[in-house]
């Protein structure tokens, strides 16, 4: 009599599908498992990575700021977006959702009380100087002159909030698999007003 030997799937142990089904499982759970720990690694370096590069952003705002005209709207957004090393309106490379109208700017004069202690009060808008020329004239009269800018403020503020309130910026996951539930700093830097954009020979506005 002839011996036939049997096919691969003949010579299969009855228990070996299960066994690769079972492995197919185990490796899915490991490889769910493993991306999200790589995910969250990559999400946690890019929050250190703006958690340092905001304080950045906003003392580039703030240096600018200090040499720009009040009332120049162009040359201010044009600093908000060199602060977040761009030269048009957008994000933070690696920092979405945080973009250059996200900064804001405010300005301060170096009030003198009755004891002669010297605060600083925000100037509302309405009351800041037409243009560099006035602002100084303004200094050069009275250095505690509500109208006198001395120092200038930047901050990372959420949009749609006002003046007197700045709320903080959320920070946004890479993923939906988690989320962090954390706000950004403001990183708020307070410097003293230089220029302004004044320059000598600038005529003087109403």
């Amino acid at each position: 009599m002839w011996a036939f030997e049997s096919s691969p799937a003949r010579r299969r142990q009855p228990g070996t599908a299960r066994q690769t089904g079972v492995a197919a499982v185990e490796f899915a759970l490991v490889a769910i498992l493993f991306f999200m720990l790589l995910f969250f690694t990559i999400d946690l370096s890019r929050a250190i990575y703006m958690w340092n590069t905001l304080r950045e952003v906003s003392r580039r705002a703030a240096t600018a700021a200090a040499n720009t005209d009040v009332a120049d709207q162009a040359a201010k957004d044009l600093l908000r977006q060199n602060a977040v090393f761009r030269t048009t309106p957008g994000p933070l490379a690696w920092g979405a959702p945080v973009t250059d109208q996200h900064i804001r700017i405010d300005y301060f004069s170096l009030a003198r009380d009755a004891n002669g202690a010297q605060t600083l009060q925000a100037i509302p808008t309405a009351n800041l100087p037409a243009c560099p020329a006035r602002n100084r004239l303004n200094c050069e009269t009275d250095q505690n002159a509500g109208n006198c800018v001395r120092f200038v403020r930047v901050r990372l503020c959420a949009t749609g909030t006002d003046e007197s309130s700045c709320d903080p910026i959320p920070y946004r996951s890479l993923t939906s698999l988690y989320s962090f539930s954390v706000n950004l700093p403001t990183a708020t830097m307070v410097v003293k007003a230089e220029t302004l954009g004044y320059q000598p020979g600038m005529a003087l506005c109403p």
